[in-house]
């Protein structure tokens, strides 16, 4: 039977993210959802507006007998800026911050035992600005989002910014991908 764990992660547009997760070997599913903020129930257009507190995040559904919560990590800081504050490129505004939402104290530990690496291995020239908060007022985005990029090929935002990181990750991470 299947060690299923998770991981919720905010690194900016949570259409990349989960693009690039779901094509991960041992991750069972990657859905979009928001955390971290005070509003109830927020739908898209208020977690947008920069009013709810919550960020746009990735809940990562996977195997921890085939990845590791650090492997999973790993693959979260290679898709994203950590140093980008509330932001990743042209998006901009406290939901696309870079955030970890622990589920447990391992989570917690293993998150900020990465961070203090990176941080003493100086990966980035400028500070992580990566939050380490426990989880709290998660809820699953709404189903449009779900698979947004493989769902709206023909949407710009898709062609222009997460297609092209969803290849280099592919790239980068080749012998880390679900066979076809």
């Amino acid at each position: 039977m299947a060690n299923i764990q998770q991981a919720t992660l905010g690194g900016g547009c949570f259409w990349c993210l989960e693009s690039a997760f779901n094509t991960v070997d041992g991750v069972k599913l990657a859905v979009t959802a928001y955390a971290g903020g005070q509003t109830q129930k927020p739908t898209y257009e208020q977690v947008c507006s920069g009013q709810t507190g919550h960020a746009e995040v990735v809940r990562v559904n996977f195997d921890a007998d085939k990845l590791s919560y650090r492997e999973v990590l790993e693959i979260f800081f290679a898709l994203h800026n950590p140093t980008q504050l509330n932001r990743q490129g042209d998006d901009v505004g406290t939901q696309y911050r870079s955030a970890i939402y622990y589920h447990d104290d391992l989570q917690k530990q293993a998150s900020e035992q990465i961070l203090q690496e990176i941080t003493d291995e100086q990966i980035w020239p400028d500070p992580v600005v990566t939050e380490v908060v426990e989880l709290n007022n998660y809820f699953q985005a709404e189903d449009y989002h779900q698979d947004y990029f493989n769902n709206n090929p023909q949407n710009q935002y898709c062609n222009m910014v997460v297609a092209p990181k969803l290849a280099k990750f592919k790239k980068t991470f080749a012998s880390r991908l679900k066979s076809a």
